[in-house]
Parts: structure tokens; sequence; C-alpha cells
């Protein structure tokens, strides 16, 4: 039976072979359409995409930054807003651009934080609002000048258009002045800048704006026009001329804007936005002449048409011999070997979508990570070894490798970890590191990340620099934004600490390195009753090393006062937790705040936030809140319950009395 497929499956291959060569290639239009009036529309939500600070507020614009909570501090945010699906833009057979028209209406508003500082300046300055063709639908760039096109990450490879409508003059990037439109390709420095003032354009007047971007592909020739939007088509282009943009272009790339604060604070504002793109492409098609019309007209006769013959005549008897031989010498071994079992040539996996999750093999985990070098090593923890690696796509990514023998000593049901790492791979949310895959060959127990550019929490606390208080409070409102919806959908993370806190480009917190396991909990219910709980236990800790800039646990000299931990002097090992629930006796909470932020932080907040971390700590049964409450909490718009005056004489991150708790530190109790 096998041969006989690999015959027929051979005389189909060699008859669309033959049929190939009567076909031609015919060019055809690709157009893609869509337009957003406003974006209020239950629409949106599927097709636009919203990355970094960008939000659409409740009069149906997209405004970067987002301006939610109101008491956020805007500067230095980066967002974008794209279509959510790529856009065919050029063509690699003819090396054509595609043609695109599209326009849209923008406010830019100039807030009053940068009035009052006269705009900021330097190269911490540098608002600006641009219409990009991006290569992915993920990346966010730097704020400031950057204008949240590019960032760091972002190589030669990373290849963007974009065309800023700058309200900041940066000399260092050859700007004319601070009002003014750029046209960049693949670099933040404009190839070509027009100032717009010259057109009688003021683009920080805070009136409603129009562009009008015409690009024709096959000419190369780009065309702009910009006015108010309550005066009409402009009669004049701001631009006209030739520009090439094919090297700087994919066959399919993300079409949509991003914007920047710097040290002056601005709004942007995409208020409507329509889009039309048309591109060439080759179809095969068969031909219209036939066998027939050739012989009656005699054109591609003679002696070619009868050498066609006669090579696939012999073709075919050739095949046919191999063929009845192969058949004669399998039945042949199969009567001398009938117990033996035919192999079911192996069924080949549906092809999916790039990003959704699925089973790595334990050859393409070692081959991104070059087969676990100690060099891509980045995180150890007891429970296994984290790499960073690079797929055979190009995509970066983390993996995270369980010890085999940290399931063996702790008694680890693996069949279960594996059933929990499908289920959160399911998960997405914009404050959780997306799950791309996982891998269980053998004993191998692999979790495999998506790679997030700017390191973990810990970096940015305890390394070099100090982070601003407003950019604390972000991460500690995204890390409870995630967790609360890990517990809405009856998840736990089981390992909030800082080092499972990750910081994308835009300063947006992300969590990740999930636990997937607790020790001596096999139980789904008993998993779901303890892990929660503890995840809020482990979260108010978070509050309080971000508040005060410091570990849990830090190595205190014997030069130290020991009155202020309220701790034998003897002891060198200062718990934070215990640290502040003495600050809290003593009515000195502010002692707890990083010295190092100096004046640029609001005291009365930072003192808030270490009272929610403490309302963290509490017994399950004797006040401690749920993550949807700590999320109300952290808005400052909910009063937060009294606390008692002393501490808890013991504070266990829950109540259960199964001895099932795995970390010594949440399960030791005060002195």
């Amino acid at each position: 039976m096998a041969s006989i497929t690999i015959f027929l499956s051979t005389l189909i291959i060699l008859f669309i072979h033959v049929q190939a060569t009567d076909h031609k290639e015919v060019a055809i239009n690709i157009t893609k359409h869509f337009n957003f009036p406003d974006f209020t529309t239950p629409k949106t939500a599927h097709n636009l995409m919203l990355l970094g600070s960008s939000t659409v507020d409740k009069t149906g614009r997209v405004q970067i930054p987002d301006t939610n909570p109101k008491d956020v501090d805007l500067k230095h945010l980066a967002g974008r807003a794209m279509y959510a699906y790529p856009v065919r833009v050029f063509d690699p057979v003819t090396r054509t651009p595609a043609s695109f028209k599209t326009t849209f209406s923008f406010q830019l508003e100039t807030t009053r934080s940068s009035v009052a500082s006269g705009g900021g300046g330097g190269g911490g300055g540098g608002s600006g609002f641009t219409f990009m063709l991006a290569p992915d639908e993920f990346t966010v760039g730097r704020a400031g000048p950057w204008l949240g096109m590019l960032n760091d990450a972002c190589d030669e490879e990373y290849k963007a258009v974009g065309i800023e409508f700058d309200t900041r003059e940066n000399v260092e990037f050859g700007d004319p002045n601070d009002n003014h439109i750029g046209i960049n390709l693949g670099s933040i420095v404009s190839t070509i800048t027009v100032n717009v003032s010259e057109f009688g354009v003021d683009l920080k007047n805070g009136e409603i704006q129009r562009a009008w971007i015409d690009y024709h592909g096959q000419d190369r020739f780009l065309e702009i026009r910009l006015g108010s939007d309550s005066q009409g088509y402009p009669t004049k282009p701001v631009f006209a001329g030739k520009l090439d943009i094919s090297e700087f272009l994919k066959e399919y790339m993300f079409v949509g804007f991003s914007a920047s604060t710097g040290n002056f604070t601005q709004i942007h504002n995409l208020i409507s936005w329509n889009f039309t793109s048309t591109s060439r492409a080759s179809l095969r098609v068969p031909s219209l002449e036939t066998c027939e019309s050739k012989i009656i007209t005699g054109n591609g006769g003679g002696d070619g048409g009868n050498l066609n013959g006669f090579f696939i005549f012999m073709s075919v008897v050739l095949l046919a011999i191999v063929a009845l031989v192969s058949i004669y010498y399998n039945h042949k071994r199969g009567r001398e070997k009938p117990n033996k079992v035919a192999m079911l040539p192996e069924v080949k996996e549906r092809p999916r979508p790039p990003n959704k999750p699925r089973r790595f093999t334990i050859s393409e985990v070692s081959s991104a990570t070059r087969c676990f070098d100690e060099l891509h090593k980045v995180a150890h923890d007891e429970r296994g070894d984290a790499y960073r690696g690079t797929l055979l796509n190009g995509c970066q990514v983390v993996v995270k490798r369980f010890s085999v023998e940290y399931f063996k000593s702790h008694g680890v049901n693996r069949r279960h970890v594996c059933k929990q790492i499908k289920a959160m791979s399911k998960l997405r949310h914009p404050n959780l590191v997306p799950i791309r895959g996982w891998c269980f060959d053998h004993q191998e127990t692999i979790v495999v990340y998506d790679y997030v550019q700017n390191g973990v929490l810990d970096d940015w606390l305890y390394g070099i620099g100090v982070l601003p208080w407003s950019r604390r409070l972000k991460v500690v409102r995204d890390v409870a934004h995630a967790l609360n919806y890990l517990h809405s959908q009856n998840h736990a993370h089981k390992n909030v600490k800082t080092s499972s806190v990750f910081i994308d480009v835009s300063v947006r917190a992300l969590l990740g390195d999930f636990g997937f396991l607790m020790p001596g909990a096999e139980s789904n219910r008993l998993v779901e009753a303890i892990g929660q709980p503890t995840d809020v236990f482990e979260f108010g800790v978070v509050l309080l090393e971000v508040v005060a800039g410091r570990n849990r646990y830090r190595y205190r000299s014997r030069t130290e006062s020991s009155s202020e931990s309220n701790l034998e002097s003897d002891e060198l090992d200062s718990d934070l937790l215990q640290w502040a629930w003495t600050m809290h006796e003593m009515n000195k909470k502010e002692r707890l705040v990083d010295e190092r932020m100096g004046l640029v932080l609001t005291l009365d907040q930072a003192v808030r936030v270490v009272d929610i971390g403490l309302l963290c700590t509490l017994k399950e049964n004797a006040g401690r809140p749920s993550m949807s409450e700590v999320t109300e909490y952290l808005k400052f718009e909910t009063e937060i319950p009294e606390l008692p005056s002393n501490r808890p004489v013991t504070l266990f991150p829950y109540t259960s009395t199964t001895q099932l708790c795995g970390n010594p530190y949440m399960c030791a109790s005060f002195k």
C-alpha cells in the first residue's frame, strides 16, 4: 500500500508539474480599507491595539499618554495605538511599495505642568505624535524625543517608517523648530523636515488638526497636506516629492500611531482615522490556451510536443516498474515477519497562529539556549534555572527549566504542574508576561516566556540609579491589576516577589515567573484556598519593598541602632515586615520611605501604600483584603480599613494547619 501511495503521489506531482508549464502570472491588486469615525464602537476593541501608556477615553478618543488615574505623572511616557492586523505594504517580487491613503484628525493639548515648567526642554524634552508603519505589534519605543518609535532594543533589522508631528525642537536630532513635521526612515533623525509655520499651521494651539497622507507606491511619490479640521481640504500640500521607502518595508507591517512625553507633558488625542492601501501581487492562473487549440493551430507542436509526450510515457512506465518491484519485496518481507507492526506515517500538526502557545520539543528549546549554555543563564532559584534564548523565527524568549531534583525532594506531582502550565498559558493580560509555550520531554519540565527587555524590578530598586516615586506607584498598580485578573480567573501566582516583576521599555510592569507548584499541595481546592491569600500576603511585602527601596531581608551592620527595628543588638538581619510594623506602632511610617528619592515624591501616597502593604499581611480571618479590594485601595479613591495598633503575634500567609508553608519567611512567627 505504501508503494502504491508513493506511486500515485508521484504521478500527481508530475501532472502538476506539466500543467504548471501552461500557467502564467497575472498581476492583481490587494486592497485593505478600514475606518474609525471615532473609537467608541464595539469593533474598536478588536481592531485597535493599545500599547504602553495609551487608552480610549470616555469621549471616544485615543489618548496618549493615559491620564487615568488623574494623579499619574505624565512625564516620560510612551504609547502606541495600532491597527490590530498586519497590512500588506510591499511586494517582495517586484520590490514595489504599496500605495496608501490615510486621513486622521488629532489634537495636541499642552498640560498645566508643561506651562508651569516652561515646557521642559533640553534632552529630556520632546513630545510628538507620529503616524508610522511598524514591523511588529508589541514594541513600544522610548519616551521623550524618541516619540515612542524606537528604543534601545531595536536593532538594525527593526525597520520603521514614520511621519512625525513634532512640537519640540531637539537640536541633536536636527529639528528646525518646535512646530514641524518630519519624515523618519528607520531612524529617529528625520530624513526630511518641514516647518509648518510657513503654511499657517500651529500644532500647539489646541485646535483639532487633520492630516492627509497620500503615497503612490509605483511612482515613489509622497504628498502630505495638513490644516485645521474645520477648514477642510487644504489647497496646497506641506510636502510633495519623490520618496522611496521600499528599503524600510517588510511585506506585512502594522499601521498606527505612536506618541511620547518628556519633561514637556502633552496629551496626544487621535479623534478619527481612515486608511486605504492597495498593493500589487502576482497570481498564477492556468493559460487560456488548451492542448486542442495547440494541435489545431499548430502552435506549440512539432518535435517538442512529441518529446514531452515520450518523456511522460517513459516516466510512467519506469515508475510502474519501481512500484511493482517494491510491492513484491514488501509482500515477501511481510511473509517472513508476520508479527511486525506496520508504522503509520506521522500525522502532521495543523498550522498554528504565530503567537498561540504551543508545545516545544527539547531540541527546539536546547537550540534556542545554545544547549542551556551557562552564558545564557539569567536567573537561578531552588526551583530551577532561567535562560535567555532566541527561537528559530527570531523571537527572544526566557526559558524556565524546572529542577528534577526539586520535584523529587518535595514530592511534587509533575503531571499536576504540567496541567497548570497549560491552563495558565491561555491567560492574556497587559500586565502578565505571555507564556509562549512549554516542553514536557522525559523528565524535563520547561516553560517558555516572552522576553521583556528592561529586566526585573529588583534591578530597578536595588541596582544603579533611583526609580522615582511616580514609576514605583505605577509598577505596584500594574502588578495589582495582574494579580486581580489571575484571581478572577480562579488562578493563583504562587511566586509573587520583586524578581518576578518585569519592566518593559515603557516602564510597564508585567508579572511573570509563575510558581505553578506548591510543595505538598496536590489538591486543586486546597491550592485555590491557600494560593490566592498567599498572593495577597506576598504582594503586601512587595509594596513595602517598593516604598522602602530595599529587600525584605537586609544585612544590618552592628553599628546600626537596634532601637529602630526593635531587635536585639546582636541580630544582623533586619526583617522589613517586622520593621514596618514597628514603625507603625511608633507612628513613624515615613521612616520607611526610600531616602534616595529625595523630595520628588508624595509622602502621603507613600505612607498610604505602606498601610495597604501592612493590611495585606493581616491574618485571613482578621482583615486581609482580596486583590480586587487592594486594587481599589491603590487608586486612592477608597478609604482603607484601620490597622490594628499593634502587629499580630504571628503573621501567616494563611490560617491552614496542614503545614503547607514552603517559605520560611512567611511561616516564621515574630518575637
